[in-house]
């Protein structure tokens, strides 16, 4: 059982250091695709993830998303630099770790 809750504690730990190092990108263009969201954010090949939200039924963008990066250097650093895309500026945020893991929901900080 030991290995059991050990195994549980590595998952949870790795699971929280990814939440460190993603943006919650708000205010899309329902036009903004994965790739144009990529291109963005990509910096030195340090963007390991990237996903903009869609409605499953209409597959319709839900105007917001996600870009997960291999440090949090590079997270601290987004949200200083204005972006645009398809002629909106975004607004990225800070995933809250504790917040996002307790309630299934998104908090921004």
């Amino acid at each position: 059982m030991e290995k059991t809750e050990k195994s549980i504690a590595l998952k949870r730990q790795k699971r929280e250091a990814e939440q460190t190092n993603k943006l919650f990108i708000g205010v899309l263009n329902f036009e903004t695709a994965e790739e144009s969201l990529r291109n963005c954010y990509q910096q030195r090949e340090e963007l390991r993830d990237c996903v903009v939200l869609r409605d499953p039924s209409s597959q319709r963008s839900r105007r917001c998303g996600f870009v997960t990066f291999s440090s949090m250097t590079e997270v601290d650093e987004m949200p200083t630099r204005p972006h645009s895309i398809d002629g909106i500026v975004l607004e990225p945020k800070h995933v809250s770790q504790k917040q996002h893991l307790d309630s299934g929901v998104f908090f921004g900080h």
